[in-house]
């Protein structure tokens, strides 16, 4: 049978549960009609870059299926119809990823850095940056060079 990832998004103001049910009710679609759900992940609440339907955030579910494609053309059909499904998008895939996704994975990631004390702000690195340094010339000119003195760029002008 062919395999398909799928993605829905559903609105930030619907419950934990009800994106549960949700989900629930998409892996029964796929069963009824003979496929498996291989692997679901709950991404969680997550920032959209911009805003859909008047949603800014939106709960990310991920469903790969091993199913035909009758299954598949159904749950898009269910999640047209709900309003708790802002977006959807099915792939058609060679092979399933084995293990967590890459959103589980920078997830994982993120916490590790979190839990050293990494992270912060810009002005926690070290060495110079754009202003001061220890760069000759006092700052960052890019390909100019140090600056010259205010009498030398006069006599450069006059000749």
């Amino acid at each position: 049978m062919p395999l398909y990832e799928h993605v829905f998004l559903a609105r930030q103001d619907a419950s934990t549960q009800q994106v549960e049910e949700l989900t629930t009710q998409m892996t029964g679609i796929v069963e009824q009609l003979g496929g498996k759900v291989v692997k679901m992940e709950n991404w969680g609440v997550r920032s959209l870059t911009y805003r859909m339907n008047k949603n800014r955030k939106a709960h990310f579910v991920l469903l790969n299926i091993d199913g035909p494609s009758a299954a598949v053309s159904e749950i898009e059909r269910q999640e047209r119809i709900s309003e708790d499904v802002i977006r959807y998008l099915t792939v058609r895939v060679e092979e399933h990823e084995e293990g967590p996704s890459a959103m589980m994975r920078k997830a994982d990631r993120d916490r590790d850095r979190d839990d050293r004390g990494g992270g912060g702000f810009r002005g926690d690195r070290e060495g110079g940056g754009f202003r001061g340094g220890d760069r000759e010339g006092g700052g960052y000119r890019g390909d100019r060079g140090p600056r010259r003195p205010r009498e030398d760029a006069d006599a450069a002008v006059e000749e």
